[in-house]
């Protein structure tokens, strides 16, 4: 019988007794596993040899897993670090400082820590429950048992564990070769073997070889390599659809600075400076430069007075202290409402007559928990309308022709308070995998206080909605970390279909 030389070498190497793994037949041949693999089909479609597949699934440690098999979990060095203080509650920075956490590790700890039954974190206290046993975390016990190369723990836990970057799991099919009757009487028979080409290359081409030499089959059905492109990000694509959405409605598109005064995100609001979203705790406030240099002198005024005395002869203000310095504190903004006030107040495009409809799709940050609907940083959507005589009827029929441009028509609203909107609402969509209601963003019409500052005469009605909360009803991800974080799940982004 005559073969191709890779059929003749791998069918010579391959046992009847033993199933050859293909590794060790590429060894004994001196070829290229993939020139075996494809050899071993031909093969096989001749009758000569049994090819039999097996799925192996590995789990390895990343870098950052590995430390902390060495050195513990962050959350539990944090529960063990406040457990050996005095005090219950503990201050964050002591038990932090305990802990040994630096970095990142301080925003995974605080992350998983309620997560896990550890305690609580509140107001910059750390609280611990006597009843948890850290040595029976699951996930660190998982650690150890990868690095002791023991039986792999459950699906769940390895999902959480790859989920947070701490393990890197791939699949591999495992393949051996058996002769078959077949093979061995040719074997016993004799076979030579051919020389056979299989790739058309420049030289062949240049030299005219290839009329004579004898390519090789290929086998479409044989496993190649897998290889991502490039796509667009869901956000960036939804992100995307909802600009086109809102100018098809009639709105024109803002923008701004990511770093401002807290005038501008929260005093123009008529958010009282003693809020606690004003805290360190919740804003992300700069350290160099620490303040903004020029603000309109008369509508600080304006906005101080508000603040102090109220507007219109029911208002009453707040009462409490009110600081220019405070003021002109830059921050990172906690929402992008501080493009509305720029705007409104005609500092950034000159005065604007209604009707109008501005609205934009940037970034937001906010000292949150890390969690399932929470990040640091979150894509919001602003938009307001300006017009007389407007309505909680005209916002709602505004939310529900934009969301069923998505093929959202369930939307729920909830009344709400906010500082510079009365009435107010909350908007709640209905999860396409869990079936739950969940936040997609906040409106209201924007309350006296808070226009007569800015020189606005008619109503304003306005809201800020969530763009990560929306992607995750047209993906079906369960989790706002699967779509961008240290924590994004690639298998989701490369696959997610965004349905609209």
């Amino acid at each position: 019988m005559e073969l191709p030389h890779a059929q003749a070498a791998v069918l010579r190497a391959a046992s009847a007794e033993d199933a050859t793994p293909i590794d060790e037949l590429a060894a004994e041949t001196d070829l290229p596993p993939e020139t075996v693999t494809g050899a071993a089909f031909e093969l096989e479609e001749r009758g000569l040899v049994v090819v039999l597949s097996r799925e192996e699934e590995s789990t390895t440690l990343t870098e950052e897993g590995d430390e902390y098999a060495d050195r513990g979990l962050p959350e539990v060095r944090l529960y063990e670090a406040a457990r050996g203080l005095d005090a219950d509650p503990v201050p964050m920075g002591e038990a932090i400082g305990r802990a040994g956490l630096e970095g990142p590790e301080v925003d995974i700890a605080l992350s998983n820590y309620a997560r896990k039954g550890y305690g609580e974190i509140d107001s910059g206290t750390v609280t611990t429950d006597p009843d948890a046993v850290p040595d029976t975390d699951s996930e660190a016990m998982a650690l150890d048992a990868i690095t002791a190369g023991e039986a792999a723990p459950s699906d769940e836990v390895l999902d959480r564990l790859e989920r947070r970057g701490l393990i890197e799991r791939s699949e591999r099919t495992e393949r051996t070769v058996t002769l078959s009757d077949d093979g061995v009487t040719a074997l016993m028979e004799g076979v030579e073997s051919r020389e056979t080409v299989g790739q058309l290359t420049p030289e062949l081409l240049a030299s005219g070889e290839w009329r004579d030499v004898e390519f090789g089959a290929y086998n479409v059905e044989a496993d190649a390599e897998r290889v991502d492109g490039g796509r667009l990000h869901v956000l960036r694509e939804t992100g995307e659809r909802v600009k086109d959405v809102l100018v098809g409605m009639g709105f024109e598109e803002m923008d701004g600075p990511h770093a401002d005064a807290d005038f501008w995100i929260n005093d123009c609001l008529f958010m009282p400076q003693d809020h606690p979203a004003r805290t360190h705790w919740d804003r992300f406030a700069l350290e160099e430069p620490s303040e903004i240099d020029d603000l309109p002198e008369g509508l600080v005024s304006r906005v101080e007075r508000a603040h102090r005395e109220g507007v219109g002869p029911d208002g009453d203000g707040y009462h409490s202290p009110w600081d220019e310095g405070f003021a002109r504190a830059l921050a990172l903004r906690g929402h992008t409402t501080s493009l509305t006030t720029r705007y409104l107040s005609g500092t950034e495009i000159g005065e604007i007559d209604p009707p109008a409809r501005f609205f934009s799709v940037e970034k937001a940050y906010r000292n949150d928990t890390l969690d399932a609907t929470h990040l640091l940083e979150f894509f919001q959507i602003e938009g307001w309308v300006m017009a007389d005589s407007l309505s909680v009827r005209d916002l709602m029929g505004t939310f529900e022709e934009f969301y069923a441009q998505f093929g959202i028509t369930d939307i729920e609203f909830k009344p709400h308070y906010n500082p510079y909107t009365e009435p107010s609402f909350e908007l709640f969509g209905t999860h396409p995998t869990t079936g739950e209601l969940i936040e997609i963003g906040n409106s209201g019409l924007f309350r006296e206080e808070m226009l007569e500052p800015l020189g606005v005469e008619c109503d304003v009605m306005a809201w800020g909605l969530a763009l990560e909360r929306l992607a995750m009803l047209t993906t079906g991800a369960e989790d706002i970390r699967d779509l961008h974080g240290t924590l994004a799940d690639l298998d989701f982004l490369r696959n997610a279909e965004v349905s609209y």
